[in-house]
């Protein structure tokens, strides 16, 4: 009886049809990093002040620039000189002779109040959902709301496709997630109003995420052992490479709605892929289909320019067909042990990343330029990853990653913010650290389960992530209150936790993927019954 893998040596691991799969499917990854990190510019929230009437008025008329305007408009915080966001003077301008000289106006006696004509936004011009719907001071933490509400989605995507995909087959999941992704996307930029926006963006972020899920790991089933890292990587990279070009689009196009349309329309063309890319040749056996499954694999081998030279017969999974159950990830000690230590790393990985990349836009600077500079420090990584992990492994550089990252968040927090340079380096070093360990978990999660349950496996196990990323945007904004640097505290004590969970993994590499149950708790066992014979 013939192995998909052994089938794959003959009909090319990685060849011209495999490379193709893997160019339309990375290109899926591209606009999934505007989906998971967009709100960084969708919800920025500008300086802003209380809006009085009266004193825009006199200020166009008198020539003020905005700073001597918000004089009269606003207090100060305290004796640092920082205007209010949410308070305003109680005076009415419109009943006082307010001339254009405005210097000897002693404002430290008169009475403050909140805002009652709404904000005005240093934005140049930009239109971010903050603005458009005055999301700030009481209602800020809405904006909270927004990113948690894609992650919500997310959660639910994850299990909802994660059946489909193992039940259903991977192709038919795509195609629905990519359905769902358009209908929703678009919609979305034409919302209404802000409980539209909440709806429609977990409805969003269901379809993206079992998309993104499903093509990942029928990349990872398609190729042989060795190329499952390049192709994991590529898949990565594709996503960074869209991490780069966000704040380009973002800095060009000013308006979110035409934002969110943008990383919208692509899933249009994704939906055309259900007649480019084959079924999962490795889920048909698992379903006791290998009749179907040897087709694809000779038109792989044939668009490989490769021949099938010996009769084969596709080894079905034994008794493992159709009966994926969500029972099977915790039945057993070693499946029980994976599926917990890869949930707190999901969630864990979650936190400390789309933290670490949010807290780009609440520590001042230039968004744009600050979010590049971050974006590109996800490529070293990558690299790092791709000439590690057959190297030493998988557990060294994904338990290193976490680790790493702890110690940047920790001394980032207590360095001054007068040594600008140096904290911005050490971001650099933990967003860098939170990558790794970030595409690490997707790395080893798709190499730890059997191919029945492998989309569930990953899809169950990423919910955590989900969860993840409804906390984040509140442990972020909401301890941001009490100290601008607190988050980084609790983002490293839970990377040194994950840390030192990867080491009771075991390690994947060079291992092939696991068909069966037995494969994951009895790894050794075909091994010893070789070496007795």
């Amino acid at each position: 009886m013939t192995t998909f893998d052994d089938l794959l040596e003959e009909t090319g691991p990685f060849g011209r049809s495999q490379r193709r799969i893997c160019a339309l499917l990375c290109l899926f990854s591209l606009p999934y990093a505007g989906v998971f990190v967009g709100t960084v510019f969708q919800g920025f929230t500008p300086d802003h002040w209380c809006r009085d009437p009266a004193v825009v008025e006199r200020r166009q008329a008198c020539g003020w620039s905005l700073a001597e305007s918000r004089r009269l408009t606003v207090p100060l915080v305290n004796s640092s000189g920082v205007p209010s966001s949410c308070e305003q003077y109680e005076v009415d301008w419109n009943a006082t002779a307010l001339t254009c000289d405005t210097q000897e106006l002693d404002l430290s006696e008169v009475p403050v109040t909140a805002c009652k004509n709404g904000w005005e936004y240093q934005y140049e011009g930009r239109k971010s959902f903050v603005t458009e719907f005055n999301l700030v001071c009481s209602d800020g933490w809405l904006v909270d709301m927004n990113q948690s509400a894609l992650n919500l989605g997310f959660l639910f995507g994850s299990f909802a496709f994660g059946f489909v995909a193992d039940r259903f087959g991977r192709k038919i999941s795509f195609l629905i997630s990519n359905i769902v992704t358009v209908i929703a996307g678009i919609v979305l930029a034409f919302a209404p109003n802000y409980v539209s926006i909440l709806v429609l963006r977990a409805i969003f972020g269901f379809g993206t995420k079992g998309g993104w899920m499903t093509s990942y790991v029928l990349l990872t089933e398609i190729v042989g052992v060795e190329y499952r890292r390049t192709v994991g990587i590529l898949y990565q990279m594709f996503f960074s490479v869209g991490g780069l070009l966000l704040p380009l689009m973002a800095y060009f196009i000013p308006n979110w709605r035409w934002q969110q349309l943008i990383i919208s329309v692509p899933y249009i063309l994704f939906m055309s892929y259900y007649w480019f890319i084959p079924e999962s040749p490795r889920w048909l056996i698992s379903q006791n289909k290998s009749s179907k499954a040897l087709e694809i694999t000779e038109a792989i081998a044939k668009e490989n320019k490769r021949k099938i030279r010996t009769p084969v017969t596709l080894t079905d999974v034994e008794g493992d067909s159709s009966s994926a159950s969500l029972l099977d990830l915790v039945r057993t000690p070693n499946m029980r042990k994976h599926t917990f230590i890869l949930m707190f790393n999901w969630f864990t990985t979650t936190v400390v990343y789309q933290g670490l990349i949010m807290r780009v836009g609440i520590v001042g600077g230039n968004v744009y330029i600050d979010f590049f500079i971050f974006a590109l420090t996800e490529f070293p990584a990558l690299f790092i990853i791709l000439f590690t992990v057959e190297r030493v492994g998988r557990r060294i550089p994904f338990a290193s990653a976490n680790i790493v990252a702890c110690a940047a968040c920790f001394i980032t927090a207590f360095i001054p913010d007068s040594i600008f340079w140096f904290k911005t380096a050490l971001g650099c070093i933990g967003r860098l650290a939170s990558t790794m360990a970030f595409d690490m978990v997707v790395f080893v999660n798709s190499e730890l389960y059997p191919t029945y349950i492998r989309n569930m496996g990953v899809s169950v196990c990423s919910t955590l992530s989900d969860i993840g990323g409804i906390v984040a945007p509140f442990l972020l904004y909401r301890l941001a209150v009490i100290w601008l640097d607190l988050p980084l505290i609790i983002f490293g004590v839970l990377a040194f936790i994950a840390g030192g969970l990867v080491w009771f993994l075991p390690e994947t590499r060079g291992v092939p993927l696991p068909e069966t149950i037995d494969d994951v708790e009895f790894p050794n066992r075909e091994k010893n019954l070789s070496q007795r014979s």
